[in-house]
């Protein structure tokens, strides 16, 4: 048998015990000399045995439980199955990866630790109802901005929400109301926020750091145009810019004092980070500063905790809550 056989029947040998076994699922001598059959492939007891031996010496290791079949398996993965349990979870329950792509993906996934054990993980998923896009082009889109990142290109494209049909709806030129604003930006990061996918990118027109989603973009194209250097890009700004933000929304950057339950400041250091510095006054209440982009979400959010957290300045931001508040309590006054 020449040296080209060899090789395919190692490969082959290994790919069967790689991909149909684990520690629960040994397979024994006579089952592995069949599928090699089933593949072409002829092979004899005592060739199998120095086979095997060849892989271990070569570090691809096939453990052995001694019976009279001895029974074979693999359990050197890529990934553990915890891992590959975390990612299946996460791919599942992310709403801007699609139900065809996450299909994709949590096969690829489940195949790393073997046809058996793949597929008790996949069976083992909870159906959530993770409210899947359907921008099928997002992972042209994510690849696009990938590779202007690396490149120090910028990147152009059209921004759109959806109307009350879910139609989605391009975003219309300030300067000609009938033409779709075409954006181009400097991209910076890319960032997985509340299940959804965001672009940081630094704007030339407007000179800041912005935002958008990712799966609300069309037409991506990364440019031939170099990015534009910025102070904002170049230093620490990014993280700081990506800590001021709730719910991915944009606005302008205040420094807001509050007063707090001691029983809120979990939820306080989920929002804000473990940088925030509070302080104990009277009454068991605590007092801290954070700097932040003022938003609906953000006002709202405060809200959410009633009497727990109360924003106590600037008096701007004091006085939007207010506001809001009169609006919310005449919507729901009016008959």
């Amino acid at each position: 048998m020449n040296d080209e056989s060899n090789k395919l029947r190692l490969l082959r040998l290994w790919e069967i015990l790689k991909k149909e076994t684990d520690e629960n699922h040994p397979m024994s001598s006579t089952v592995i000399l069949r599928k090699l059959a089933e593949s072409g492939i002829t092979c004899r007891r005592q060739t199998l045995y120095a086979d095997i031996a060849t892989l271990n010496r070569n570090h691809y290791e096939v453990l052995c439980n001694r019976s009279v079949s001895n029974e074979y398996y693999v359990v050197d993965r890529d990934f553990s199955v915890p891992e590959i349990q975390i990612l299946l979870d996460a791919i599942h329950g992310t709403p801007f990866i699609t139900k065809k792509k996450s299909k994709d993906l949590i096969d690829k996934l489940a195949a790393l630790v073997g046809t058996r054990q793949g597929e008790i993980m996949k069976n083992g998923l909870i159906e959530y109802d993770s409210m899947k896009r359907n921008n099928e082009f997002i992972y042209y889109s994510i690849s696009e901005i990938a590779s202007a990142i690396k490149e120090q290109k910028k990147i152009g494209f059209y921004y759109f929400k959806l109307d009350m049909n879910g139609k989605p709806i391009r975003r219309k030129s300030s300067s000609d109301p009938d033409k779709d604003k075409r954006y181009v930006v400097n991209p910076v990061k890319t960032i997985n926020e509340e299940g959804r996918y965001y672009l940081i990118c630094y704007d030339d027109k407007h000179g800041k750091l912005t935002q958008y989603r990712i799966d609300r973009m069309e037409m991506v194209e990364k440019l031939e145009e170099s990015i534009t250097p910025s102070i904002e890009v170049e230093t620490a700004e990014v993280i700081q810019h990506r800590k001021t933000l709730v719910g991915m929304f944009g606005g302008r950057l205040e420094e807001v004092t509050f007063v707090a339950d001691e029983s809120v400041m979990d939820s306080v250091y989920d929002r804000f980070g473990m940088d925030v510095k509070p302080y104990k006054t009277i009454h068991d209440k605590v007092e801290f500063k954070v700097n932040v982009q003022i938003s609906k979400p953000l006002l709202t959010w405060i809200i959410g905790f009633g009497k727990a957290l109360k924003a106590t300045a600037p008096k701007s931001v004091v006085d939007e809550i207010k506001r809001l508040l009169e609006e919310a309590t005449e919507t729901y006054a009016e008959k």
